[in-house]
């Protein structure tokens, strides 16, 4: 699966950075469309991201009839990103049969940390 081929991914413009198995970077220019009121980063536009990235670290341990959903997201939003790009960087840290669980780092255009997350996702069968 490449983000090509996610119709949400393409709009907020998410870009792949870096996919391999268990790590994903993912990152997304902050534009105007995606701003909430004071000029800051919309919280749903970051969390897209860092779901995106968690979903990425994960498709490459997938077998061909398998796929995932996400269960539970937790984000902590550190610092507010005005402009420049975000940077979502996800690791899996446990792959078991049935639950996959990920965590994420979210950088902005400074390198600076501006959030942190955990999520779940659930292995499916098709």
């Amino acid at each position: 699966m490449t983000l090509d081929e996610i119709p949400f991914a393409k709009l907020l413009g998410i870009e792949a950075d870096l996919v391999e198995p268990g790590h994903a970077v993912l990152s997304m220019k902050i534009r105007e469309e995606l701003l909430r009121n004071g000029g800051i980063a919309h919280g749903g536009a970051i969390a897209a991201l860092i779901d995106s990235a968690m979903a990425f670290a994960i498709v490459p341990l997938l077998s061909e009839n398998e796929r995932t959903i996400t269960v539970d997201l937790t984000i902590h939003y550190m610092r507010p990103l005005i402009g420049g790009t975000a940077r979502a960087s996800a690791r899996v840290v446990r792959a078991g049969r049935r639950i996959v669980t990920v965590s994420a780092e979210l950088f902005d255009s400074q390198e600076k940390l501006a959030a942190t997350a955990l999520s779940t996702y659930l292995r499916l069968s098709v």
